[in-house]
């Protein structure tokens, strides 16, 4: 049996609006910078992880290997990212994203990171250390669910 946890009456509604914000904002990045969401969001899990292998890149990101390549068609295209092949591997291809100076979503992730700063502000460094501690483990908590659905999904569809 699960403890119950100590939240207020309004808290799921609370927690499913501001990652809906934090979904519309990427829509909202992607778009203003002309791009596909899921090339976009591949661009962040390569900044975030630095190069990748294709298989990776696709484990990541939950899409198809052959999604991948024509995702990475289209960043290459952009100059988002280069291919490389594996130097251990010449079979396999590694992603590599390029850094570019003319980099147009840092000016429009501009004002989200002021608003951000402010609310942190509003914090004191042991409440930031508990929302940041929050963050370092609702992510693989929420990978790992994203896994169990989906093994759960491929499951319902197998005859």
């Amino acid at each position: 049996m699960s403890t119950p946890l100590n939240v207020p009456d309004d808290a799921e509604r609370v927690y499913r609006e501001y990652l809906t914000a934090v979904v519309l904002h990427g829509q909202a990045v992607a778009d203003a910078v002309g791009m596909h969401t899921t090339d976009a969001y591949a661009l962040n899990v390569l900044g975030v992880h630095g190069a990748l292998t294709a298989g990776e890149l696709a484990e990541r990101t939950g899409l198809t290997t052959g999604a991948v390549t024509r995702l990475v068609d289209r960043l290459e295209r952009t100059g988002a990212v280069r291919r490389t092949r594996d130097p251990d591997d010449r079979r396999r291809v590694i992603i590599e994203p390029v850094a570019r100076a003319d980099d147009p979503t840092e000016e429009l992730l501009a004002p989200a990171r002021e608003r951000i700063a402010d609310v942190f502000r509003s914090y004191d460094a042991e409440q930031i250390r508990v929302l940041f501690d929050y963050f370092a483990r609702a992510a693989p908590a929420l990978r790992d669910a994203t896994d169990e659905m989906r093994r759960i999904a491929r499951r319902r569809r197998s005859p």
